[in-house]
């Protein structure tokens, strides 16, 4: 196409993914017996997706990768005439955060990959679908993912935004378990009101710009108008001044909107009971790349409005609070230790907006830092739980009372999950927790905030409490309860039954340790 310029190497990261579901589509039908190849090509294509963003972390300056371009060039004959005065404009840019975030997410999913991939004593029957099926879903979100980080248009925006979230949906219900079809209806309807409010904001951000970019340019104009020019036909841009009152009205939307993927309250109905009825690997999906998905939307908004000198937003102050406060509350109540992370994943989505109410570079850079922090820790903390939930009788993996004396019987699984549940704590040795904390406190209290630095104090506290009840019965043994190590015999022998699963969860925690004594690693990674 005439005018626009396409890089491929730029959205190499969203390639792979498609290319990988491609591939497990087309390997079912020539042996639709295979029950690992589907999980093999799937986590080639995440490791190759976070590969590919490796170009662009070492991007700063205002440096971004940047493909779709329209040119302004002369258009073809026939076509619409071209604009004078309007600056090129790429449909696709990554820059450091950018790239960080899709990272963020290919890793993720590489890890959820590994949970869920299927052992090989229990025969796969002729006529199952599930491995491909779930390969291709969790591809799809990926991809949705990934691609909704670097969009600059609306049209692509939605259609990512929606991408990663429906295939988790089917994702949710399809163990066919009455708890899973209640999860994915909750999630389904949500999503579908989500959807329709990030439409309206979208329509709102039109009217007002008249640009269907969502880039400061467009936020500076109203676009759309335009004004006959001299010479042979020309069209010259007017840039006449945005309707602000548009503008906030179409944020505000699409911060409820992503709300909902968030799990913000009053937008977090579905997140308990989907996680609950989830598997341990959809749960963790749920808990971290479907997160990536939606604050990256949420910030490519943001970053977009805050050359308006936009003042900070109330709704996204009053959300955090009531997320964080709900969230602890509610998880300290929780035996059931999936459905504690999903209420702690609430709180969590509190603390990720809470930077956000001053929309300037220090709170973006706050919210992304922070959603690394919960990120890292918990994956290791659901990896920890789906291997105790493989080890451990039907149904009682999830309890609480399956990690009692966890430490005497397995020293180093309980460590990586002291050091996960530290780390949500914001506790030593989880160090990366405290420092995730105090750079989402300083937009807040640089912009003023007082009230909501205080209820983000106050709940610090209570959720040292909600992980350290948890904490207690891994580090300890009950009274009248001898304990029992497992033997190193016995324990290598169950680590070969389940090379992947145990993979990921070394993947995670080694991770999560570097980031613990280097927490600038992490930083500097934002640009």
């Amino acid at each position: 196409m005439k005018g626009l310029t396409i890089d491929y190497a730029t959205v190499l990261p969203a390639l792979l993914p498609v290319v990988g579901l491609v591939v497990v589509l087309v390997a079912d039908l020539v042996d639709p017996r295979l029950r690992q190849v589907p999980y093999a090509v799937a986590a080639l294509a995440a490791l190759g997706s976070a590969l590919a963003t490796v170009p662009g972390l070492s991007l700063g300056g205002g440096s971004t990768r940047q493909t779709f371009c329209l040119t302004g060039r002369a258009a073809a004959r026939g076509s619409l005439p071209a604009v004078e005065g309007m600056p090129q404009v790429c449909l696709w840019q990554a820059d450091a955060l950018g790239s960080t975030l899709q990272l963020a997410a290919a890793l993720s999913a590489l890890v959820c990959i590994a949970l869920a991939w299927p052992g090989t004593r229990r025969a796969r029957p002729a006529a199952s679908t599930r491995e491909p099926v779930e390969a291709v879903l969790l591809l799809a979100a990926l991809a949705g993912s990934v691609v909704v980080a670097a969009s600059r248009d609306v049209g692509t925006w939605l259609i990512a935004l929606e991408l990663a979230t429906l295939p988790v949906i089917a994702l949710v219900a399809l163990s066919g378990r009455r708890s899973a079809v209640a999860g994915a209806t909750q999630l389904l309807v949500t999503s579908l009101v989500s959807f329709a409010l990030l439409v309206l904001g979208v329509a709102l951000w039109f009217t007002a710009t008249g640009s269907p970019f969502l880039t400061p340019d467009a936020a500076l104009s109203t676009g759309g108008a335009f004004a006959a020019g001299p010479g042979a036909g020309a069209t010259a841009a007017v840039f006449p001044s945005v309707s602000a009152g548009l503008v906030a009205l179409a944020t505000v939307l699409v911060v409820a909107g992503v709300g909902f993927k968030l799990s913000l309250v009053p937008f977090h109905a579905w997140t308990p009971t989907a996680y609950s009825g989830s598997s341990v690997p959809v749960a963790t999906f749920l808990a971290t790349v479907s997160k990536v998905a939606a604050l990256a939307a949420l910030l490519v908004v943001l970053r977009a409005v805050s050359v308006l000198g936009t003042p900070a937003l109330l709704s996204i102050a009053i959300l955090a609070a009531l997320s964080m406060t709900l969230g602890n509350v509610m998880a300290l109540r929780q035996d059931d230790v999936v459905r504690l992370l999903a209420w702690s994943t609430v709180a969590q989505a509190g603390w990720v907006v809470m930077p956000l109410v001053s929309i300037s570079a220090l709170g973006v850079a706050a919210s992304a830092t922070y959603l690394l922090t919960y990120l890292v820790a918990t994956l290791v903390a659901f990896a920890v739980v789906a291997v105790t939930v493989r080890d451990e009788p039907p149904g009682r993996g999830r309890h609480l009372t399956a990690y009692d004396g966890l430490w005497q019987r397995n020293p180093w699984r309980a460590g990586a999950l002291a050091l996960a549940l530290t780390s949500l704590a914001g506790l030593p040795p989880g160090v990366i927790g405290l420092v995730g904390k105090v750079t989402a406190l300083r937009p807040v209290v640089a912009q003023g905030w007082v009230w909501l630095a205080v209820v983000a104090a106050v709940n610090a506290v209570i959720g040292v409490a909600v992980y350290l009840r948890w904490l207690r019965g891994v580090i300890t043994v009950p009274a009248g309860r001898a304990a029992v190590r497992q033997p190193a015999a016995e324990a290598l022998a169950a680590a070969r039954r389940r090379p992947a699963l145990v993979a990921g969860l070394v993947f995670a925690s080694a991770v999560l340790v570097v980031v613990c004594i280097q927490p600038d690693l992490l930083l500097r990674l934002l640009g």
